[in-house]
């Protein structure tokens, strides 16, 4: 319900004005909620950063996997020797010739290599044949996707929420800031009329002052006011990476009702078999009891086949040709004694199973009383939306009684200033009073794992072409940008 269906005597139809003086032109079109939810989806940081955590724990379960899978290494090296050698070797002295000299027959050192060049190569390919440890990681590596799959579920959820969140916020900081405008200037007209009846000796100086100090309040609340609006379409950028100028405000004929089905045990089971944040507790369960199977199998022997090969060559004057090897084989580890570590990784992951356990049943029973609150406030909302509306029609008489018996000398200028407020407090408090539906039916379907690009494009429905305006501070454009600038997205190395 808007403030101008609700106009005192002459009709109230400020336009939702900006927070600040405008210093750029605005687009005409302005966004509705299903278009900035998009927005979020493509861009909002927290969301992408749980889509990259999904894929690595994926590729975490192909590196386990790997494990049993061939493994082919090869290895090799060539080498420069240098030998340094002092010592000699005497030899078998043959018989001096006839006519040798006097040294004939001596012996002398041999005529070894001082440098020569070697070469090796060695593959090896293994196979597993049973590691109930590595089946078991790459299980547990299975079920850890598993509970990815539920919180970028409950990423994408909670942010579907905060954005809409935010956009009602907006369109709540609106309303409330055109009661605050509107109830600012009546007061104003109020403190004139005092000021010049006291002026005439019609009224004495305390009421001036009456009419004062509700004005300054009255000021300060539209200040306060504004400061919200700007702050709501801040925080809609920062969940999107966009700057909106318009947004679509909410419809009169929205339909206010209790939730369908209409059954609180309804909406609680359907928190227990599809809330995302509960899935994921669960699934946190069988991580951790594979946990326990991997300790366990730490208990078990390995086999393993085995293949390698080893050539080496050398150019030593003392050695021709060169030297090769292979061996085909299987290989078995049996752990007998591990000074007690693994029987201590059983009980570390009991604990951790009795842990999520534990966890698991606090999630449940955390998602059961948010959805029996949430009900139980959709369905108070709606009798207070009701309420609140019939509160307008009320105040707005009362005022107008009010001023009457002003002008009459019945009632004083407090009494007048009472109503004012009164009556523009019950046009703020109905504001809140449907958006605090909305969005607690909202939350409610979050709650119950029912929250969806559908559930947001049938409140999109609701919306208006009227457009609710934010324009930049007094700077422009520019320094707005370089102000919000929180720089581009990450480029992902490849």
């Amino acid at each position: 319900m808007r403030l101008a269906h609700w106009a005192v005597n002459a009709p109230l139809r400020p336009l939702l004005l900006a927070v600040f003086a405008a210093s750029v032109a605005l687009p005409a079109q302005a966004a509705d909620l299903v278009t900035i939810t998009r927005d979020a989806l493509g861009n909002n940081a927290s969301l992408n950063a749980a889509r990259a955590q999904y894929s690595g724990v994926e590729a975490a379960r192909d590196v386990a996997r790997g494990q049993m899978l061939p493994q082919v290494n090869a290895s090799g090296n060539v080498v420069h020797n240098r030998q340094y050698e002092s010592q000699t070797s005497a030899r078998a002295v043959p018989t001096p010739a006839p006519g040798a000299g006097d040294n004939a027959g001596v012996g002398v050192g041999g005529g070894s290599d001082d440098n020569f060049n070697s070469a090796s190569l060695s593959l090896e390919a293994t196979q597993v044949l049973f590691n109930e440890v590595t089946r078991q990681e790459v299980t547990q590596a299975e079920r850890q996707i598993d509970q990815q799959v539920y919180l970028l579920a409950a990423t994408e959820q909670q942010l579907l929420i905060d954005v809409a969140s935010a956009y009602f916020d907006i369109l709540r900081a609106s309303e409330v800031l055109e009661a605050r405008q509107a109830q600012e200037r009546a007061i104003g007209r109020q403190l004139e009329q005092a000021s010049e009846q006291f002026e005439v000796g019609l009224i004495a100086i305390t009421e001036v002052e009456e009419a004062r100090a509700s004005f300054d309040q009255s000021r300060a609340d539209r200040i306060a006011a504004e400061s919200n609006l700007q702050v709501a379409f801040e925080v809609l950028e920062q969940l999107t990476g966009q700057r909106y100028a318009n947004i679509e405000s909410l419809g009169d004929s929205m339909p206010v009702a209790l939730p369908s089905p209409s059954t609180r045990d309804y909406w609680v089971e359907q928190a227990i078999q599809r809330n995302p944040q509960v899935l994921a507790q669960q699934a946190g369960i069988e991580i951790s009891r594979v946990g326990v199977d991997i300790a366990r199998a730490g208990q078990m022997p390995t086999f393993q086949a085995f293949a390698n090969y080893q050539h080496a060559d050398s150019d030593n004057d003392y050695l021709t040709g060169h030297d090769s090897s292979s061996q085909v084989g299987i290989s078995a580890n049996l752990p007998i004694y591990t000074g007690g570590s693994t029987s201590a990784r059983i009980r570390q992951g009991t604990y951790q199973l009795e842990s999520t356990q534990y966890e698991f049943e606090s999630q449940r029973r955390t998602t059961i009383q948010q959805v029996r609150s949430l009900y139980t406030q959709v369905s108070n909302n709606v009798e207070t939306v009701e309420a609140r509306q019939q509160a307008i029609v009320s105040t707005q008489s009362a005022l107008e009684a009010t001023r009457a018996g002003y002008e009459v000398g019945t009632r004083n200028i407090v009494d007048v200033l009472n109503a004012e407020q009164n009556y523009y407090n019950a046009i703020a408090n109905y504001a809140e009073s449907r958006y605090d539906y909305v969005v607690n039916l909202l939350s409610l379907r979050q709650q119950s794992g029912l929250l969806d690009v559908p559930a947001i494009e049938e409140v999109n429905g609701w919306l208006t072409g009227e457009q609710v305006t934010f324009t930049l501070p007094d700077g422009g454009e520019d320094d707005y940008q370089r102000g919000m600038n929180i720089g581009a997205p990450p480029t992902p190395d490849t």
